[in-house]
C-alpha cells in the first residue's frame, strides 16, 4: 500500500504531468479574464445613453462637412438617437433614462397625449430623441398612425414644450400585378412584382370562402389591382386592395371593393363575409383533423378530437372567427389556456392551448370578427405550439372545416348600378393589366374606400399616379 502511494506521488509529480497540469490552468485562467472582458465590453457597448462619453458631435462631424469652415453653425439637434420602447417601458422611465423627470416629465407627457394615447405605446414602438450641445434632451418625437411626426421640443428660454406637427407627404399609386402560385403566396406575388405582404391583403378578402393554410395548389392563378402607399418619399407597401381574381382547381373567386364599409363582393354583387371565417389563423397548417377517434399524443388513448389543430410558432396571433361575446377566457383543465365565444343562433367557438389572451379579453366582452384574442401557445395537455379550434352549434361539436356560412346582407337593388359600372372598370384593369384611370371612372367610390380605417394608411394628399407590374 506504502509503495503503491509513493508511485503515484512520483507519477503527480512527474514534469510531463506538471507541464500538463499548468497548461491546463492557465488555458482556465485566460478564459476566465475573456469572459470577464467580454461582458464589460458588451455592457459599455449596450449602454442606452453612450452621449456623455461620445466626442462633441461638431468636432467629430466636422471633418465630414464639405466646408469645414462652417462646422460651427452645424445643428447638432438634428441628430437623433433612434430607440424602441422596452418590454414593460413607459414614456416616463424613457424620459427618466434620459434625464427629464418631475414636472418637466409630466408637461412633456401631458403636451404629447394630445396627439398620441400613450396607453398605446407598445414594445418595439420606435422613437427618436435629439440633444442639445450640453448633452441635454432637446427634442422627443415619435410617428402617429401613418399621418406624421410629432416632435415635442424645448420652448425658447427653457419655459416649457412646445409641440410641432411633421406631416407625411403621401402618394399613392395603383399598381396591378398578375402570377401564378409557384411556391408560397408571398415569393409567388414578388416574382409578380408586387411586396409580399400583398399576401394578407388578398387573405383578408377571400378569407370566407379560401382557406390559405389548405386551399391554396401550385399552378393557382391570380390578378390584383391594389394601392401602393409612399410616406415622406419611402416605400410603406401595400394600402387598399380594391380587386383581386383568384383561380384555384377550375373554381374562380372575384373580390371587388365596394361601399363606405371598404367591404368585399362577387361579381354578382353578393358579400364575401360571412358569418364564419374559414380559419382562425391568417397562415399555419392544419395538423390533426376532427375526428370521433384519434390517438392522443399524450394521454396515449384513443378518443374523440372535437377540433382542428393549427400548428404555428409560439405567439402567432389567434382571431375570432365570428363577432359574438366572450364566455370563458381562462385555464380549462387539459385545454389550457381557453378562451370561448358565444355567437347569435346557439353557435360556440372555443380556442384551446392558448399562451395568453390578447389585452381586454375577459368574459362578457364584445369581440368582432376578425380580432385577435389571443396567441399560440402549447399550455395544457399538449406537446407542441398549436391551436385547438372548436365549433359548437345547440350543444354539439362541428367539424370547423365543413362549416358552411350564411353571407351577409347583399348591395341594395338602388347602389347595383353603381356597382356593376365600379366592377367592369375594375376588372378590365385586371384583364389588361393595365390601370384603367378609377379617378375619372369612380372618384366617389374611390374617395369612399380611402376614407375607411382599413385604407387609412393609403389616404393621399396628391394626385394619385398609376403604375403597372406585370
Amino acid at each position: 500500500m506504502v509503495k503503491t502511494m509513493a508511485r503515484h506521488r512520483k507519477n503527480v509529480l512527474h514534469p510531463k504531468n506538471l507541464l500538463r497540469f499548468g497548461v491546463a490552468l492557465a488555458l482556465l485562467i485566460t478564459g476566465l479574464w475573456l469572459h470577464s472582458s467580454t461582458t464589460r465590453l458588451q455592457a459599455e457597448t449596450e449602454a442606452l445613453s453612450p452621449l456623455a462619453q461620445a466626442p462633441r458631435f461638431d468636432a467629430t462631424l466636422a471633418r465630414h462637412l464639405p466646408h469645414p469652415q462652417d462646422s460651427a453653425s452645424f445643428d447638432t439637434s438634428r441628430v437623433p438617437l433612434i430607440q424602441t420602447f422596452a418590454p414593460g417601458e413607459t414614456l416616463g422611465t424613457v424620459l427618466a433614462r434620459f434625464g427629464v423627470e418631475g414636472a418637466p416629465a409630466r408637461e412633456l407627457g401631458a403636451t404629447l397625449a394630445d396627439h398620441v394615447d400613450l396607453r398605446r405605446l407598445r414594445a418595439g414602438d420606435p422613437y427618436s430623441v435629439f440633444f442639445d450641445e450640453q448633452g441635454q434632451l432637446e427634442a422627443f418625437q415619435v410617428a402617429v398612425a401613418n399621418r406624421g411626426r410629432i416632435r415635442i421640443e424645448r420652448a425658447v428660454g427653457d419655459s416649457g414644450w412646445r409641440d410641432v406637427w411633421h406631416p407625411f407627404e403621401r402618394r399613392v399609386h395603383l399598381q396591378v400585378i398578375s402570377g401564378e402560385l409557384e411556391g408560397s403566396l408571398e415569393g409567388s406575388i414578388q416574382l409578380a412584382g408586387g411586396p409580399a405582404t400583398l399576401a394578407y391583403r388578398m387573405a383578408d378578402a377571400l378569407q370566407w370562402d379560401l382557406d390559405f393554410t389548405r386551399d391554396l395548389r401550385l399552378g393557382d392563378r391570380f390578378q390584383a389591382l391594389y394601392e401602393h402607399v409612399y410616406l415622406d418619399g419611402q416605400d410603406r407597401g401595400p394600402g387598399k386592395l380594391l380587386a383581386l381574381r383568384y383561380e384555384t382547381r377550375g373554381s374562380v373567386l372575384e373580390a371587388f371593393a365596394f361601399g363606405e364599409d371598404g367591404g368585399y363582393y362577387d361579381g354578382e354583387g353578393r358579400p364575401l363575409r360571412k358569418m364564419f371565417l374559414r380559419s382562425p389563423m391568417r397562415y399555419s397548417r392544419v395538423t390533426s383533423q376532427f375526428t370521433h377517434r384519434r390517438f392522443h399524443p399524450v394521454l396515449k388513448v384513443y378518443r374523440p378530437h372535437y377540433g382542428v389543430d393549427y400548428g404555428a410558432p409560439r405567439g402567432t396571433p389567434v382571431r375570432v372567427t365570428a363577432s359574438g361575446t366572450v364566455s370563458f377566457a381562462g385555464w380549462n383543465r387539459g385545454g389550457g389556456r381557453t378562451i370561448k365565444v358565444r355567437h347569435p343562433n346557439d353557435y360556440e367557438t372555443a380556442y384551446l392551448h392558448l399562451s395568453k389572451f390578447a389585452d381586454g379579453i375577459r368574459p362578457g366582452r364584445r369581440v368582432t370578427q376578425g380580432q385577435v384574442i389571443g396567441f399560440v401557445g402549447s399550455t395544457g395537455l399538449s406537446t407542441a405550439p398549436h391551436l385547438d379550434y372548436r365549433v359548437k352549434h345547440h350543444g354539439r361539436y362541428l367539424n370547423p372545416l365543413n362549416i358552411k356560412s350564411v353571407p351577409a346582407r347583399p348591395i341594395a337593388q338602388k347602389d347595383l348600378p353603381e356597382y356593376i359600372d365600379w366592377r367592369d372598370v375594375l376588372r378590365r384593369s385586371l384583364e389588361s393589366g393595365t390601370v384603367t384611370p378609377l379617378e375619372t371612372a369612380g372618384a366617389t367610390q374611390l374617395a369612399s374606400l380611402r376614407s375607411t380605417p382599413e385604407a387609412e394608411s393609403a389616404t393621399t394628399a396628391s394626385s394619385s399616379q398609376a403604375s403597372t407590374a406585370r
